[in-house]
């Protein structure tokens, strides 16, 4: 078939991913991956020239509910039960370390 991945290919990504891999493991996924890039370069034989392209398997589409316009809490009910207010919001404590 292709490119085959190599076994410094598989270091290299699992160093950028921050993953430590034994010889065995890196001998092991090498393989895997190669029969996936195999797999996949497959794919690119077929002809797909008659076949519309789709998002999704299946013929659907999003139910939305109808957009109606309500009441919504005043900003003084909405802060009603806060603990702690300030200025029209809710006060909370500070969570950011001063240097």
């Amino acid at each position: 078939m292709g490119q085959k991945i190599t076994k410094e290919q598989v270091k290299h990504v699992a160093n950028l991913a921050r993953l430590s891999f034994t010889d065995e493991e890196v001998e092991t996924f090498t393989s895997q991956l190669g029969d996936i890039i195999d797999f996949a370069e497959q794919l690119n034989e077929l002809d797909t020239s008659g076949v519309e392209p789709t998002t999704h398997v299946l013929d659907i589409s999003n139910v939305l509910r109808e957009d109606i316009s309500r009441e919504w809490l005043t900003r003084e009910e909405a802060l009603k039960n806060a603990p702690d207010q300030q200025n029209g919001q809710v006060k909370v404590p500070a969570v950011l370390e001063q240097e």
